[in-house]
């Protein structure tokens, strides 16, 4: 069995320091995502707002993923197969991240390149451990 470059084992050992947050001289792991909540509202007809906050994203795209996941069910309960996204605005105070996202919901899949399958959304965001409303 051939044994790792020391060249490999040099990446191998910045990637793992890489994955970790610098904190006072101390190094810890990244904190893991934590849901705190959804707000929904609706603002006319099939225009939804929700309001998502979560703390441990790894970026805006997590905060995102939460308020798609919530439309997606959203759009479940009321009976419609779609949404559309129409805007997300995410902003970050301290650990807490909070998102605003907009979207559509529709029985038919709606005109626009950001749509999403409700049911399959739903579907995806239980297997990735992402709350729904």
């Amino acid at each position: 069995m051939a044994r790792p470059s020391p060249l490999a084992l040099g990446l191998a050992a910045a990637a793992a320091v890489g994955a970790c947050a610098e904190t006072g001289g101390q190094t810890t792991a990244p904190q893991a995502a934590r849901y705190l909540g959804i707000e929904t509202v609706l603002l006319d007809g099939d225009l939804v707002n929700f309001r998502v906050a979560m703390t441990g994203a790894r970026s805006e795209a997590d905060v995102e993923d939460y308020g798609r996941c919530a439309a997606a069910q959203y759009a479940l309960i009321r009976g419609y197969g779609f949404a559309r996204h129409v805007r997300t605005q995410v902003a970050r105070a301290g650990a807490t991240w909070r998102g605003d996202a907009v979207y559509l919901i529709s029985a038919a899949l709606p005109q626009g390149l950001r749509t999403i399958d409700a049911e399959v959304t739903v579907r995806d965001c239980g297997e990735l451990g992402i709350p729904t409303v």
